[in-house]
């Protein structure tokens, strides 16, 4: 390959040390490791790892069945960080640690810890950031007419292994050669060399083999060839941090390219085979997983498909160049002999990342075939975080670690402590139980939660998901904490999200622990302008704090102090909120009804100012520059607090057909108890304004109407049906009255169309005379 003599030359070789650049998670990579070792026997093999792990490495050699993975936590008050090292049976650090523990190596990791900053951006430590090497690996794609770096890769290294040593120096040669380090890749690779320099010089003349990332090694010749030979000191976290390292199982779905993960190398049940069995073996046995899952789907695979299948892939296998079949010969061959239909997006294999929605079904379950369902299994002597343990007995004591549906009375002392539970693991996002109905919101009244749980664990995705939650803490009530702390940071000035996480807490027991919490929602009342988050906000909290002595938050002083800012925040923002004719924000109009019911429920205990309050109402209701729906609710706070105006008169002066449905939609969600009272009047003129109104102009007004009517309970409208009847001294059924033989919003279209089709008649000179043409009114008499 041209360019490889540009990367960096060693000052000096190092004697007795032999460096393996490999690409994660590559067979070919693992054989050459398992190949070197075998060979040389070092005394040290040092392996790219945290290492802070060093002096546990005996725990990934208790006899795990791979994938499993190293999970690091890291908390300080700046930073959180999770960070897996994962490892499969064909990962060539996982083959270097076996095969070195075999030939009686010292093993060592000597990678920087996942909490250091240079991992700062990374969740996966073994994750190829080939954004760095872009464009030297598009080059060649081109050059081998390929259509990514995972179909080069194993055109130049997976299936012919022979020779590959070399082909592997060149490829990461090249690369390196041509590509810019980062300061994060020079602070490991100093680091890395400082490992290098100490076994060389403690092996005393026995070999060591470095096992590291292909794009490190000719960094690592050149570094690794001067200094120093002390053994590195392995970097401490600070002393306010808190962090840990743990093993946790892992699955081929986590490590598969098509399902999103960094590292690069798709469909790992391939490489499995691959690795097991040889590229004919694993084709072979693939095309069979294949066909029998489309068929399990329903789609007919004849044997002369299954023939067709493997000619083609044979026939594109020789095509290309290759002495067996590679991933995309397999893929391709399955493609055309299989599908039959168009497809709509290109096949998934030939560009990178998560499968796209929408793929042609058959390329889905080709895509899972390969990608396998296998998941790792820990040894039983592997250590785990406290929780695991916590865990498990509460779900005992508790009685939740049974399969089957589970009722639980909110009422009862056992049912909240087993509701406490299963919210915190639904917070901890553990898989144990779905929850099908309960509490949704605060002002809900609901007392009895309904659950399914599923106990069994079969494919150990509970006990993996326990062991990562351990970084939170040592119990489920503390780590539900912590991970509500960390939404709370997450969720900045979304208070819509706040109130969520606030919901959460009051759910799982620990609404008052937490100092942060009020913290951030004060935070994020101060820094929000979203009038209706707040107001959503507001009211699940303020049923909370009356209503839910279940829970623990009647009268919470943390749920308190929410309901007076939101209130001060909501009334401060509604007077600054300029605006002409719009339709009515429900939204918003919900934010001053909670206003509204905090003042009306809370301002005898809470510092809510009724009175700044109502100068709030009047003001706004009294103003020309706020939107109609708004006016119109400030005038209806305004009454619920006790203002005296006279409310037929506002509506009289909120009538114009543009605006005056959306004003009557801010005072019905605010006060429709003056519609009902006969003594304001205001269904009187109510009455006497729509019927006032001209065709034209109703037409207008009819959307916005029937919207602020829909404030009214269905026995509250039949109050007003009453009504109506009473002021026109007709007897009849109110109920009958609102049960209109045809759509309300059909019969204003029809009105709408006669009129387009009148005015279409008056400009051609067809108008029937006056006299003669049904009026609107005669159609209503005679009806």
């Amino acid at each position: 390959m041209e360019g490889a003599a540009r990367r960096p030359a060693p000052a000096a070789r190092l004697m007795g040390v032999t460096f393996v650049g490999v690409r994660h998670h590559s067979p070919a990579c693992a054989r050459l490791v398992r190949e070197t070792i075998r060979r040389l026997r070092p005394a040290y093999v040092l392996v790219e790892g945290p290492a802070d792990f060093g002096d546990r490495i005996g725990e990934l050699l208790l006899g795990h069945e791979p994938p499993v993975a190293v999970f690091s936590y890291y908390r300080d008050a700046e930073r959180v960080h999770a960070s897996w090292s994962p490892f499969c049976a064909y990962s060539p650090e996982w083959v270097a640690l076996n095969e070195g523990r075999a030939a009686g190596a010292e093993l060592r990791f000597i990678d920087l810890p996942a909490w250091h900053p240079a991992f700062a951006g990374r969740s996966n430590r073994y994750a190829d950031a080939e954004r760095r090497y872009a464009e030297v690996t598009a080059r060649l794609c081109r050059e081998f007419a390929v259509d990514n770096t995972d179909i080069l890769w194993d055109h130049l290294f997976e299936i012919d292994a022979e020779g590959a040593g070399e082909r592997l120096d060149a490829y990461f040669g090249l690369l390196r050669g041509e590509a810019e380090a980062g300061e994060d890749d020079t602070a490991r690779e100093s680091y890395m060399a400082e490992w290098v320099r100490a076994a060389e010089a403690d092996a005393g003349g026995r070999p060591v083999v470095v096992v590291t990332g292909g794009f490190h090694k000719p960094a690592l010749e050149a570094l690794a060839a001067s200094g120093g030979a002390a053994w590195p000191r392995v970097p401490e976290p600070p002393g306010d941090a808190t962090g840990g390292s743990f093993l946790v199982p892992y699955s081929f779905r986590r490590l598969d390219a098509f399902t999103g993960y960094q590292s690069g190398m798709p469909s790992p049940e391939y490489y499995q085979r691959l690795w097991e069995d040889g590229p004919d073996a694993a084709a072979g046995a693939l095309v069979e997983t294949v066909v029998a899952r489309l068929r399990k789907l329903g789609q007919v695979v004849s044997t002369a498909d299954l023939i067709a299948a493997r000619t083609l892939t044979g026939g594109l296998t020789r095509l290309r160049g290759h002495a067996a079949p590679a991933r995309t010969d397999l893929l391709d061959g399955l493609v055309s002999a299989l599908v039959n239909d168009d497809l709509d997006q290109r096949l998934p294999w030939t560009s990178r990342g998560a499968l796209a929605p929408g793929a042609h079904p058959a390329v889905a379950e080709m895509v899972d075939a390969l990608s396998g369902d296998r998941t790792g299994r820990l040894h039983p002597g592997t250590p785990a975080p406290p929780l695991v343990g916590h865990a498990t007995a509460e779900l005992t004591r508790l009685g939740l670690d049974r399969d089957g549906p589970v009722a639980l009375k909110l009422t009862t002392p056992r049912g909240l402590e087993r509701s406490r539970a299963l919210h915190r693991l639904r917070v901890l996002r553990i898989p144990l139980a779905d929850r099908e109905s309960g509490p949704a919101t605060g002002a809900d009244p609901v007392l009895e939660e309904r659950w399914t749980v599923d106990a069994s664990d079969r494919d150990g995705r509970r006990h993996a998901a326990l062991i990562e939650a351990g970084a939170y803490g040592p119990t489920l009530a503390d780590a539900a904490a912590a991970v509500l702390d960390e939404r709370m940071n997450a969720a900045g000035t979304d208070m819509e999200r706040l109130a969520a996480v606030l919901f959460d807490a009051a759910l799982c027991g620990c609404a008052d622990q937490s100092g942060r919490i009020a913290e951030s929602i004060s935070a994020g009342i101060a820094g929000t302008s979203d009038i209706a988050a707040l107001g959503a906000a507001l009211g699940s909290v303020l049923g909370l704090w009356r209503h839910d002595r279940v829970l623990g938050t009647a009268g919470s002083p943390l749920f308190g102090t929410v309901i007076e800012e939101c209130a001060d925040r909501i009334l401060w923002l509604a007077e600054g909120v300029r605006g002409g004719p719009a339709p009515a924000d429900l939204r918003r109009l919900g934010a001053l009804a909670a206003v509204r019911d905090a003042l009306l429920h809370a301002s005898g205990t809470l510092r809510l100012d009724r009175d700044a309050a109502l100068g709030v109402a009047r003001r706004v209701a009294a103003g020309s520059g706020a939107p109609p729906d708004l006016r119109g609710a400030a005038f209806g706070l305004a009454r619920a607090l006790g203002d005296a105006s006279d409310p037929a008169r506002a509506v009289r002066g909120a009538a114009g057909p543009a605006t005056f449905g959306d004003w009557l939609a801010g005072l019905f969600a605010l006060a429709r108890q003056e519609v009902l009272d006969p003594g304001a009047a205001v269904l009187g003129v109510l009455d006497e304004l729509v019927v006032g109104l001209s065709e034209d102009d109703f037409l207008v007004a009819l959307p916005a109407l029937r919207q602020a009517f829909e404030f009214f309970p269905p026995r509250e409208r039949a109050t007003i049906a009453q009504g109506l009847l009473d002021r026109r001294d007709l007897r009849g059924s109110a109920r009958a009255l609102l049960r209109a033989p045809d759509a309300p919003l059909l019969t204003a279209e029809a009105l709408a169309l006669d009129a387009r089709v009148d005015r279409a008649l008056a400009a051609a000179g067809l108008t029937a005379d006056p006299e003669t043409r049904p009026t609107t009114q005669s159609i209503e008499g005679a009806s």
